[in-house]
Formats: C-alpha cells, structure tokens, sequence
C-alpha cells in the first residue's frame, strides 16, 4: 500500500517522544518531519532516530534564513544527513536560494513563503505588500527562478501558486487540519481533502496526528480518508466520472 503524501510534524518534548511517535506514523504516511526546536535540542542524532530502520523520507525544517555564504554553510552541513528535504526561507533573496541548492544537491531545497500564522494584518504590520496571497505568489516566483525545487505555502494558496509554477515544482502545505480539529495558531488553513484538490504535493499534519491517543491510528485514518478521496473524487462520484464533467 502506497504511503499517504503526508508529512508528520515530530514537534515532541524529547527525542524517546519523537521516535515513537515516527515509528507509529510511518507505516502510514511518506514523511515525518523534523522542526527547529527538536533538532537544536539534539542535533543530528535525532535524524538517525526518527528515521530509524524504515525508509521514511526526514523533511528536515530548518527555515535557514541568513546571509548567502552563511546558508551555504549550514546547508552543506545538514546535506550530509541526506535529509529528503530542507526549508529555507525565500525572503532571503534569490542569492541566498542558489546557494543552498548548490551546497545540498541531494535535497530538495523547499522555499518557505509567507508563514501560515501570518495574515494580512501581520503582512501589513512587517511592510510586506499584501494580501497573502499576491506576497505567497511574488516569493514562489522568486524562489522557482533561484532553483528551489518545492515551495512550502498555506493550502488556501496553492491553487495560484501551482498556476505560477507549473508541474514540476513541489508544493508542501502546512496548515492541514482535518475537518473538526482546532486550528491553533494557524492563521491560513484547510482539510487535508482541500489541499490535495488545491494542488499540494505533501501535507503538514502535526498535533491532529500527534495530539491523538493513538497517532498511528490517527495517521491511518487521515491517508485512508486521502486515498478514498484520490478514488471517489471529492464530491463522492468516482475520478474518471469527475474528469467528464464540465
């Protein structure tokens, strides 16, 4: 069975946390994902150990943001541990692009554009031109241009971002909550079913999974919905019925 396009946010207490939590998801889904705080708080062995035995793609989320010679460090550094992924943030210019994909040409450097607990107030507050939308859509361009392979936007984005960039670029949405779960600190969200018609390559899904009683269960129960939804469309009807329609 196929693993669903979805990528587990590891965001725990404690590396022993995370490592469950990675060995219970993984039978599920294609990805787990290591953010700021956990890898400041044990450095690279906690790739090693999230990773484990399986071969679960590590989408290391890092957001380098910095001068160029200095992403370029940090990004050869990291690319040793042959993360599937690495987050960088595309406000740091196209300079700063190249470089991390030039140091981790192994990795598929994702382009952060506007954060998802960001919305157009906040835009506004920084100086940013807005709405998010039109911001999301001027740095995907910008990054696209300076070799960024995925772009990571909200899923309310994705649609016009997929429409500026074409196919061949990965698109990764935060901001995945299933249908009835909290929205928290996301500003810019949707259902996973909502981002995959959108565009989205790989889903975010953090607490609603590791939050659960049970987060393998919980993994499980979001890729069936996905792949149920891949089958039958979103509307019920099947695929090829949908693709008839006008």
């Amino acid at each position: 069975m196929t693993s669903a396009p979805i990528a587990v946010a590891l965001d725990a207490p404690d590396l022993e946390t995370a490592a469950r939590w990675a060995t219970l998801v993984t039978p599920h889904v294609s990805t787990v994902k290591v953010g700021l705080e956990l890898y400041l708080r044990y450095g690279p062995d906690v790739i090693a150990s999230v990773r484990g035995a399986s071969r679960v793609q590590v989408f290391l989320d890092l957001k380098l943001h910095d001068i160029p010679a200095t992403v370029r460090g940090a990004a050869r550094a990291v690319a040793r541990l042959k993360p599937a992924y690495l987050t960088v943030h595309a406000a740091g210019g196209a300079a700063m692009i190249r470089e991390a994909v030039e140091a981790a040409p192994a990795t598929t450097i994702a382009a952060v554009t506007v954060l998802t607990s960001l919305g157009d107030a906040d835009l506004a507050a920084l100086g940013i031109a807005g709405p998010a939308p039109d911001a999301v859509r001027r740095l995907a361009v910008l990054a696209v241009e300076a070799g960024a392979q995925a772009l990571v936007c909200s899923p309310q984005e994705a649609a016009a971002v997929r429409a500026e960039v074409g196919p061949g670029i990965t698109l990764i949405t935060p901001g995945v909550r299933p249908a009835g779960a909290a929205v928290q600190d996301q500003a810019r969200v949707a259902t996973p079913e909502e981002a995959l018609a959108a565009g989205a390559d790989l889903l975010v899904i953090g607490r609603p999974i590791t939050g659960a009683p049970d987060p393998g269960a919980a993994a499980a129960a979001i890729a069936t919905a996905l792949r149920r939804t891949s089958v039958d469309g979103p509307a019920g009807t099947s695929a090829e019925t949908s693709a008839e329609t006008p």
